[in-house]
């Protein structure tokens, strides 16, 4: 899942080492095991985060192809 997010993070120009992104999970999981209340929060802004990033490939997926008309 990691090698996921890097990459869409890549797309739209932020790079993040995998040492960070593995403190960064490692932070956002002691902070879900304290809060749970932050379990909706964090899982909602992924979702969000995950869903721009697919769109935004999909979009340039069909700049990309010739038009076939």
């Amino acid at each position: 899942m990691t090698e996921a997010v890097e990459k869409g993070l890549k797309k739209i120009g932020i790079t993040v080492s995998k040492p960070v992104l593995a403190i960064l999970c490692i932070i956002f999981g002691i902070l879900v095991i304290i809060i749970p209340d932050l379990v909706g929060i964090i899982l909602g802004i992924f979702l969000i985060i995950e869903g721009v990033l697919l769109l935004t490939e999909h979009l340039e997926l069909r700049k990309q192809q010739p038009s076939q008309q």
